[in-house]
């Protein structure tokens, strides 16, 4: 079945459609949900109250994006809630699939190790924008319009995201004096 004749279908009650869509795009909904709240526990509770917000408000899904586009803003949304109610600044990318092709795998871990140090050092804003636009290649219009503010703010903060998760991983490495 189509994308859209699921959320047809889940429109009209059917679970069984809802299920089949959301499965196809759980785990980047989970993956999303466990960075930016850096704890498996409130992942778990952020998914669950994003595919619960998804299928109370699936009249409101306009279809201007995907499905999933739609779903990982909720999902980011819903993570967000529950780092703010604790307030915490971590997020952790154990999951992370680095693109190398490295035989070593305690040298993967000690990058993702790099990468949650770097990234817990970003504000709440900042890491939820860098992760949603790097994980899921969300346009900035789209980026924008989910979390209500301009485009150019989503350019903005992912400039400053992305340079400050730079001099952190650069200060990890000691690359600050190699050119």
């Amino acid at each position: 079945m189509t994308e859209k004749e699921l959320i047809d279908r889940a429109r009209c009650g059917d679970e069984r459609a809802f299920a089949d869509l959301v499965t196809r795009y759980r785990s980047r909904l989970w993956s999303i949900c466990y960075r930016i709240t850096n704890d498996r526990h409130d992942a778990e509770d952020a998914l669950q109250n994003a595919l619960a917000a998804a299928w109370q408000n699936l009249h409101k899904f306009r279809g201007d994006a995907t499905f999933g586009t739609w779903a990982y803003t909720i999902a980011a949304n819903s993570s967000k809630m529950i780092v703010r109610s604790r307030r915490e600044l971590a997020i952790d990318l154990h999951s992370l699939d680095l693109a190398d092709d490295r035989p070593d795998h305690a040298e993967r871990a000690a990058d993702r190790d790099a990468i949650n140090a770097a990234l817990a050092l970003l504000s709440d804003d900042f890491r939820a924008v860098l992760v949603l636009r790097e994980y899921t290649a969300m346009p900035y219009h789209e980026l924008a319009a989910h979390l209500g503010i301009p485009v150019q703010t989503v350019r903005s903060r992912l400039s400053r995201a992305r340079a400050q998760l730079a001099r952190a991983l650069a200060e990890t490495y000691d690359l600050a004096g190699v050119a």
